[in-house]
Order: C-alpha cells, then structure tokens, then sequence
C-alpha cells in the first residue's frame, strides 16, 4: 500500500470513526497516567489543555502511520533503520494535532534510528506490537545510541522489545582496564525531550545502557522492563543526567550494573516501585569526574526491593577537586533480600588510594524504614570526604540481618560524618568501626 501525502490527507468517514476510537484510547491512557496523581506527567497537562477547556480530543483524531508502508519488513536481512525515520518524519509532521507511529508485530532489525523533531504533531507516539533488534556491528552507531529520540516536545514511547544483541558486543568492552574506553552503544536514548512518556518498553541485552536520559525535562518512565545478565558490563538499567523532572515506577530492572544511575546534573526525581536485581543497586554517581559538571538536588527513591545487588542504595564521588552539590536525597521504603553493602556512601569511588579528597558536598540525605537482609558484615558504610565532611545524614529505622558467610562483628563505618540516627537501628552500632571526624 502507498504512503498516503500528509499535505492531502483527508479522512473518509471510515477513517474518521476509527480516528475517533483511537483518541478514545489516548484520552483514556491519558486518564489512566493522570489518575496517579502524577505531577510529573505531561499527559495530565495535555488533559487539561485539550480537554477540559473544551477542545474535544475526538477533534484532534490521531493519523496512524504504518511502518510497513514505508518500505520496513520484518525478515532477518532488511535494515529498517531508514524506513523507521521516513515513517516517523512522516508521523512528526503532520500538523493536524496528535499522531502515532505504529511498528507491527514480527522482528525488525535496525541499526542506528533517530527520531529527531522538533515535531508538528503534538503528542507523537512511537507504538511498537513487535521486537526491534539490533545489528552486531559497532561501526553503525557512530552516535553511541541505536535508538534515539531527540528534541521532541511531547512525545510517548509505548511498548515493544529492544533486542540490543550486547552478548555479541560486551567481549569487547575493555572499560575495566582502560579509563579512556568508549562505552558501548545505548539502547534507547531520549536527548533534549520535553514532556516524554516511555510505557510499557522491554529491553533485553543492551550493548551499553539500556536506557538514558539527557538534557530533557518533564519526563514519565511506567512498566518499563530490563533484563540482561548479571556479569554483562556497563549496562546500566536507566541512567539519569542533565534532567529535570523525571517519574519513574512499576518497573523491574535485572542487569549487570547499576539498576538506576543518577549523575550530575539531574533534578527532582522521583523513583517508586522499582525492583531491582541482579545488578549493583540504585546509584546517585559517580559524581566529581567532569569539570563542566552541574548538582544533583531532589531525590526520592520510595517504596522499592533489592535483591542480590552488589550495593544497595548508595552515593558516589570520585576524590578529584570538582565542586559540585549532592542534596535533598531520600531512600525511603526499602526492601532488600541478600544485599551487599545496604546502605553505602563512597567519596573514594574508583580511586580508594588517591591521596585527594573529593570536592562534592553531600547534605540533606535521609535513609529512612530500609529493611532486609544484607550480605556484607558492614551494612552501613559512610566514607565522606575529609575536606568537606557529610552533613544533614540521617539514619532511621533500619533493620538489616545479617545472613553473609564471614564470622567477623556486625555493624558500620562511618567516617567524615556525623549522622544522627533515630528508630530501629540493626546493626545497632552503625558507626563503630571508624571514628566520626577521621
């Protein structure tokens, strides 16, 4: 079947009564997101603008543009990196109002696709029925990213698989022995994105990052679901930096890195429903590695389980004289289940004999109700920087047995801070084994 020319479209009544039906679906997913009383969620914004003054949705019906029709298959030979963009430009132009993109079921594989706006139709959404998978060959990511959305208003990423192929990728990631490595390419990537919605996504073997955000604002992550092996490296589940605004929920996130990274840069996020493992826990860092570096402020990680990460819930530093700010940071609500290192503060990251102290300054952080089991006989290990101690830590009710191998003392270190500790506390003498100002 033909494209059909966006400068001459016109609906036919059959056309019109299915665009109808499709905003009824918009409109009730719009619903569904605002219902959780997400502030986060440009959807909820889009609902008041568009329909609670008045402008029926019915009126803004949807065009859906088909893959297919623009030259995409799925077969194990066709790269259907340029029919994904003709279609997409196809979607992101149209003027008319809201507009979707539709990949069908089957598999699809692309090399490098970029989304790239500004866009016309306000929202455009990306609904993928089938599995996208990646090429095995470096050398088609000149970007660093497979799948790219970039300098979107307005814009929702529904469904589907991302296949990134990394088991064939990661025996040549060297970043272990080499500080100068060239990470691996990110499965999907939203840069410079304002208002962005990703529901319901599964990805599974990134060749880097599964998922990152950058320089966007405004931005909604529900059901996404990562899955890749425990070893494999630098894959990291959703990496946060250079944003502001971001929701992320009800999602299960099992990988060979961090499950969330938030690095520099990054502002009022909230993190609730997450499970979490294999993989080395919820991160704020590294911080204090880049000169051009920006503070972290506002962090609320709520209500989320851990199991058998390699950390649990933790803030890191490189020991380097870059100034920046890590505050207003909650763990609250935190279940873990054979955790190392629950509850961990490391201004030495990467550089444990560096004769430098870290320049970051960490205050305001809270670490309340965490509860579980920690594999490692230190459950709580603080170690802030000597030239700007931690202040504003608070420690409270945490209860955390101890079922690791080792036969040595249950407890803490802290070192370089102060924290006041309110509640249940198991270990029950968390700051032990370092003195509080050494």
């Amino acid at each position: 079947m033909a494209a059909t020319p966006w400068g001459s479209f016109k609906p036919s009544r059959s056309r019109s009564i299915v665009f109808s039906a499709l905003a009824l679906l918009m409109l009730s997913h719009v619903s569904e997101v605002a219902a959780r009383g997400a502030q986060y969620s440009f959807l909820n914004n889009y609902l008041n603008k568009h329909v609670l003054t008045g402008r029926k949705l019915m009126a803004e019906a949807a065009p859906v543009v088909d893959v297919t029709d623009y030259g995409a298959k799925a077969d194990p030979l066709t790269d259907n990196a340029q029919a994904f963009m003709k279609a997409w430009k196809a979607a992101c132009n149209y003027a008319g109002g809201p507009s979707k993109m539709v990949i069908p079921s089957g598999t699809y594989i692309t090399s490098q696709t970029v989304f790239q706006g500004p866009c016309k139709a306000k929202p455009v959404k990306i609904e993928v029925h089938g599995t996208l998978q990646a090429v095995s060959d470096p050398s088609l990511y000149p970007d660093g990213d497979w799948i790219s959305v970039e300098d979107v208003e307005d814009v929702i990423f529904k469904g589907g698989i991302l296949d990134g192929q990394g088991q064939k990728m990661w025996p040549y990631n060297d970043c272990k022995k080499n500080p100068k490595c060239v990470h691996l390419t990110v499965s999907l990537h939203f840069s410079k994105v304002k208002n962005g919605l990703v529901d319901g996504v599964t990805s599974v073997n990134s060749m880097g990052f599964h998922t990152s955000f950058t320089f966007s604002s405004n931005i909604t992550v529900v059901k996404l679901n990562i899955l890749a092996p425990h070893n494999s490296p630098n894959t990291d589940g959703i990496h946060i930096s250079t944003t502001a605004t971001i929701s992320i929920s009800d999602s299960v996130i099992k990988t060979g890195d961090d499950c969330l990274g938030i690095i520099q840069g990054t502002s009022n996020v909230s993190i609730t429903n997450v499970r979490c493992g294999p993989g080395h826990g919820i991160s704020i860092g590294s911080l204090g590695k880049y000169s051009d570096e920006k503070d972290v402020v506002g962090v609320h990680v709520k209500n989320c389980t851990l199991t058998g990460t390699t950390n649990g819930v933790r803030i890191k530093s490189f020991p380097s004289d870059i100034s920046i700010k890590a505050s207003d940071i909650i763990f609250e609500d935190i279940s873990m289940d054979n955790v190392s290192n629950p509850i961990i503060i490391d201004q030495k990251y990467g550089l444990r004999r560096s004769s430098k102290d870290s320049s970051v300054k960490i205050s305001d952080v809270h670490f309340k109700n965490i509860r579980g089991t920690s594999a490692s006989a230190t459950a709580v290990s603080l170690t802030c920087s000597k030239k700007f101690p931690c202040k504003g830590i608070q420690i409270e009710d945490v209860n955390l047995s101890y079922v690791g191998t080792r036969d040595v003392p249950y407890g803490g270190s802290c070192i370089n801070v102060q924290p006041t500790f309110a509640g249940k506390q198991n270990p029950p003498n968390a700051c032990a084994a370092g003195s509080p100002q050494d």
